[in-house]
């Protein structure tokens, strides 16, 4: 009995001891919702971040849901139904212009340059860009990034994307691949990994690249409203920090590495062609290695939007930018 006795005591006392660090660690994990624009392979060190357990390093347990389009993005951010939005930057532009009383910030950049390549359905051997006028091109959705540096870059190239070629707008985005390999088109702007399966199956051709063409710009960002900053500092902090982990080791491994652990999001593409894809990437500089937006970037932003006709009002670089977070962790 007093055996008993004593290992009752003991087991309580076990009890009282771990009951609290168990609160503990349920009070030092911070929930946080992504909405992602579209499932990309243009977003991998995101998914890095989640494999490598970045985020759980942080004290992070995070909700990713791909919210399709900019417009719906917004929508689900504005009206609290995710925490922070990974987006085109000019989306926050367009909030800022229907007079937001809770500005957008932008605060931790992914990818730097455009992500879509010219594809043209001949095997053009010496390409210029002369050759797409009077052609049929399947372009993006009319005010998205995408469109906006592909007109620009055409313009670059003395082309008026509206006068000098036959120009495709009114297709979704998610019919645009199937569109092309259907017969659709001369040339078409899209993303990788759709580019390289084209290439491989002999659909079509990639004959250059647009974000080579259009230079750096906060092509993708992470933003969230000024208020959930202002109310959760180190949260984002720590949201940060685990995004320039990502970006770093995505910057110093191979990218056959990083293909490895990011397949899971990308059941329909093979191991090569992930390879192949985030190597195009890294290679044209796509990625950034860090998450700070640079000015220089966000005025070339505005400049495009203002060349393709959708900048509602050029907005200061300090009013939608915070790079406080980032340089801090980059600092660390």
């Amino acid at each position: 009995m007093k055996k008993w006795l004593k290992w009752s005591f003991m087991l309580l006392c076990i009890s009282v001891l771990l009951i609290p660090l168990a609160a503990c660690g349920k009070e030092d994990v911070t929930k946080i919702r992504i909405g992602e624009v579209t499932r990309s392979l243009f977003y991998a060190p995101q998914y890095v971040a989640i494999e490598k357990g970045f985020f759980k390093e942080e004290g992070l347990d995070v909700t990713l849901t791909t919210t399709a389009g900019g417009d719906k993005t917004m929508t689900a951010l504005l009206s609290d139904s995710i925490d922070i939005a990974l987006v085109g930057s000019e989306t926050s532009i367009y909030v800022q212009a229907q007079g937001a009383n809770d500005p957008v910030i932008n605060f931790a950049q992914l990818t730097q340059t455009d992500g879509t390549f010219l594809v043209a359905r001949e095997d053009i051997q010496d390409f210029t860009w002369d050759m797409v006028k009077k052609s049929t091109f399947l372009g993006q959705r009319k005010g998205g990034m995408p469109q906006m540096a592909g007109e620009y870059t055409l313009k670059k190239h003395d082309i008026d994307p509206h006068a000098d070629l036959e120009l495709i707008q009114n297709i979704d985005f998610a019919n645009i691949a199937p569109a092309f390999s259907s017969g659709t088109g001369e040339f078409v702007q899209l993303f990788e990994p759709t580019a390289s399966v084209f290439e491989k199956e002999g659909i079509g051709h990639i004959v250059a690249s647009f974000g080579e063409e259009s230079g750096h710009l906060p092509y993708t960002a992470y933003m969230t409203k000024d208020s959930f900053i202002n109310e959760n500092e180190e949260t984002v902090e720590k949201f940060t920090r685990a995004i320039y982990k990502a970006q770093q080791w995505v910057d110093e491994h191979s990218a056959e590495e990083t293909a490895k652990i990011i397949t899971k999001y990308f059941d329909n593409t093979d191991l090569e062609i992930l390879t192949m894809s985030i190597d195009r990437y890294k290679s044209q500089g796509s990625f950034a290695t860090d998450p700070i937006l640079e000015k220089e970037e966000w005025e070339n932003l505005q400049n495009i939007m203002d060349e393709a006709g959708e900048l509602p009002a050029r907005v200061d670089y300090e009013t939608l930018v915070n790079t406080s977070i980032a340089e801090k962790v980059i600092k660390e």
